[in-house]
């Protein structure tokens, strides 16, 4: 087979390719979203039909994805680690119900938050549902372990989970691929209550993942990806996950470490590995990017006084990426820094691009609501969210998807009034619409400015799922005709723009304003490849 150039998120996409796999399911996020990108344009994955298409949010991926397990098809679900909460409901539970044919939920954490609300560690939660993780340290092992992320599953019945971070899915290497294996057969589940989670039959399933610990760890153990690595000097031990190990290598001429190192690639945490370490090394260093979720392990794993080191007693910096640098100051080593950073050179702020739309909305936004004050405009996570910098400061909160609506609510039932909610039209789809309901249903003195430019626009321009709907969900979820207003953002169209939204705002209940300008990159995009 052939050798490809790869990121670590590609090599995930052709591992699950080549691994059997029938679809991938996921919302656009980023470190995660190139992995999708990259089924959606395979040759091989087209001519083998694989569903490929993109889901209103992580929450209906994960269920899709669980409903193609269920019909005995490996399925693969993909999302960045805030995606997870949205989709912790079917996550957890699917490891109740366990799985027809493989399902793989593979996570992308984002540790220094490059595009990311916070730092969070998936392996926690997938520790807290109890099934089998894997953690590749490059882009080969994350190829393999598609491929055996599918066999454990369907070996055990158990959804697994992959947890990458940014650098290895952003990063590229040789992969290797191996001989293509067929896709399942359409089956069905042996037992026909299996996916029924009434009390009675969930208290036996249950039973049934409690009992599968012991395989997991069995497996843990003698799994290829976990290794006890001799080295000469024993005065420390490290123990190093993921892509972490890389970082450790970097340190090392020839890239042999001194030390002895137990490699974590699958969870749980090897512990008769990690038992040989402690009894031979006089201390333990802990290197893993993103929370000490091994460190807190193994300090309730040796209650003896022994020192173990890493992120909660300070060799490492509690927050942020690990990097090769953080992982010589402790081991003691030299680092080369470079020359300092003139003050002169200004960090560049990010901004809105020339021509989009959102700077027209917020230039309306911000006349219109100059008799009101400031501090009652509420937002959401999308390319609007850089409103909240100069020139406009129009914004004041971005904390996950959907939450303008529902938070302007809230402030409107304390006696904000009026307050504004700002929201994109594909974050409108994945979380807004319910929160709209809730408004509407008591007729709630808020303003709800939609910002529709076609497209999920921050990761890329992936088709908006809310394209051409938006008008009609509204009216739908009941808000009143007259108060749907539908705007053109542009330069000439200030003035109407801002009596609009006078008049809406003056409004003692539900408004929408609907924006519609298509997002300028992909309008460019578009009319470059038409010229071709």
């Amino acid at each position: 087979m052939e050798k490809l150039l790869l990121l670590g998120a590609e090599a995930l996409a052709q591992g699950a390719i080549d691994g059997g796999m029938s679809g991938i399911y996921a919302y656009p996020g980023t470190p995660s979203t190139e992995i999708t990108e990259y089924v959606q344009k395979s040759k091989l994955a087209k001519d083998k039909k694989i569903h490929c298409q993109w889901s209103v949010n992580e929450k209906t991926a994960m269920e899709s994805a669980l409903g193609m397990s269920y019909a005995g098809k490996r399925a693969m679900v993909c999302m960045k680690q805030v995606g997870l909460n949205v989709a912790a409901d079917p996550f957890v539970n699917s490891a109740i119900t366990g799985v027809n044919g493989g399902l793989i939920i593979t996570v992308a954490d984002d540790p220094s938050m490059h595009s990311s609300q916070n730092e969070q560690d998936s392996r926690y939660l997938g520790k807290f549902a109890m099934i089998p993780i894997f953690e590749p340290s490059n882009q080969q092992e994350a190829y393999d372990m598609t491929r055996e992320g599918f066999i454990v599953s369907e070996k055990y019945k158990t959804p697994v989970l992959i947890r990458i971070t940014t650098r290895l899915s952003h990063s590229r290497y040789g992969v290797q691929r191996k001989e293509l294996i067929k896709e399942n057969n359409l089956s069905l589940p042996e037992d026909p209550k299996q996916f029924i989670l009434l009390p009675a039959i969930a208290k036996n399933r249950y039973k049934i993942l409690l009992n599968n610990q012991k395989n997991f760890e069995a497996d843990s153990e003698s799994s290829l990806f976990n290794k006890y690595i001799e080295g000469n000097d024993k005065s420390l031990g490290i123990v190093a996950c993921g892509i972490a190990y890389n970082y450790l290598l970097e340190n090392f001429p020839d890239h042999i470490c001194s030390y002895p190192v137990v490699k974590i690639g699958q969870y749980p945490a090897p512990k008769n590995l990690i038992n040989k370490l402690s009894t031979e090394c006089g201390e333990l260093l802990i290197l893993e990017d993103g929370y000490p979720f091994i460190e807190e392990m193994l300090k309730g794993f040796f209650d003896c006084g022994k020192l173990i080191h890493g992120r909660l007693d300070g060799t490492l910096p509690r927050d942020g990426e690990l990097n090769p640098t953080l992982v010589a100051l402790a081991l003691g080593l030299k680092t080369k820094e470079g020359l300092p950073v003139p003050e002169i050179v200004v960090n560049r702020p990010p901004e809105l691009c020339s021509g989009c739309s959102h700077r027209d909305i917020y230039d309306a936004l911000n006349e219109a609501m100059i008799s009101y004050g400031e501090k009652r405009v509420f937002s959401d996570i999308g390319c609007y969210t850089l409103g909240a910098l100069p020139p406009f400061n129009s914004i004041n909160s971005c904390v996950d998807m959907g939450a303008s609506i529902t938070m302007a609510k809230g402030a409107a039932d304390a006696g904000l009034i009026p307050s504004v909610a700002v929201i994109g039209d594909s974050t409108f789809t994945h979380s807004g619409i319910t929160g709209l309901l809730d408004v509407v249903n008591e007729n709630s003195p808020v303003t709800i400015i939609i910002s529709d430019n076609s497209a999920v626009a921050m990761t890329g321009g992936q088709k908006s799922a809310a394209t051409g709907k938006i008008k009609n969900i509204c009216l739908g979820l009941g808000v009143e005709p007259e108060h749907v207003r539908v705007l053109l953002p542009l330069p000439k169209n200030h003035d109407d723009m801002v009596r609009v939204m006078k008049e809406e705002l003056a409004y003692n209940g539900v408004s929408v304003i609907i924006a519609e300008r298509e997002c300028i990159q992909t309008f460019s995009q578009k009319k470059k490849e038409n010229k071709k």
